[in-house]
């Protein structure tokens, strides 16, 4: 059995039809992939996603340009998964974590990554936790695009919810059914995220506050801290250089 592969992939033109004698599993992250799949015409868009089987000719193309979370696979278990639906609550989260490790090139991701789409795809099937429709899916990664090019003012619920077309209201209880979290500690856990990626490039805690939207280098040292509560006032911060 081949080792599966995870991959972030942006499709445009048509490349022409072609097969493969592996599993191939889609799940949509921006823009529509317009696929034909042995003649059957099939849409992957933000918040869906399909598996294709091994062996079944496809087309694909996608003219306004599409950004999807791909894996390759030869495991049996996605056979089961072809009838189902894929975006339950378990699998748009760790969709979501999965693109944004590999854009960071994390191993753990692409170790770990394939067998967890697909219990999460399982899990989210079974008749006591598949979800109830919950009108169009919201575009996460690109609100979090949009929001981390914002961190230079206070975001508050609103203006969220206006970049996704909800109501305020509506907007949270999506956040918390979708995430987990109340909008507010999701936005507070993007921008943490965030300054914890920038310090570990070595960013100096100034800078890094700069463009997170911290109010002062000592407010972002100060949420590093409380995120990894084991560092000793004598070990470096993340990104930090221990003094020789």
């Amino acid at each position: 059995m081949l080792a599966p592969v995870l991959s972030l992939r942006h499709y445009g033109a048509s490349p022409g039809s072609h097969s493969h004698g592996h599993f191939q599993v889609l799940l949509g992250l921006s823009g529509t992939l317009e696929l034909e799949v042995d003649g059957r015409g099939q849409r992957v868009a933000n918040g869906s996603g399909c598996v294709i089987e091994p062996g079944a000719r496809h087309d694909f193309a996608s003219p306004q340009g599409c950004q999807c979370l791909v894996l390759d696979s030869t495991d049996p278990g996605w056979a089961r998964c072809m009838a189902l639906a894929p975006w339950a609550s378990h699998t748009l989260p760790l969709a979501r974590y999965l693109a944004l490790a590999l854009q960071q090139g994390s191993a753990l991701a692409q170790q770990h990554g394939p067998a967890l789409l697909l219990e999460a795809w399982l899990a989210g099937n079974t008749a006591s936790t598949r979800p109830a429709e919950r009108g169009r899916p919201i575009d996460w990664y690109a609100l979090r695009a949009w929001a981390a090019a914002h961190w230079h003012r206070p975001l508050e619920v609103a203006d969220l919810a206006a970049q996704v077309h909800l109501s305020p209201a509506q907007f949270a209880d999506r956040c918390r059914a979708e995430h987990g979290l109340a909008p507010m500690a999701w936005l507070r856990s993007l921008r943490l995220e965030q300054a914890q990626w920038l310090r570990g490039q070595g960013l100096p805690v100034a800078e890094v506050a700069r463009r997170t939207g911290y109010r002062s280098p000592s407010a972002l040292t100060a949420a590093l801290r409380r995120a990894t509560p084991a560092l000793r006032d004598d070990e470096p911060a993340p990104g930090d250089t221990a003094a020789p």
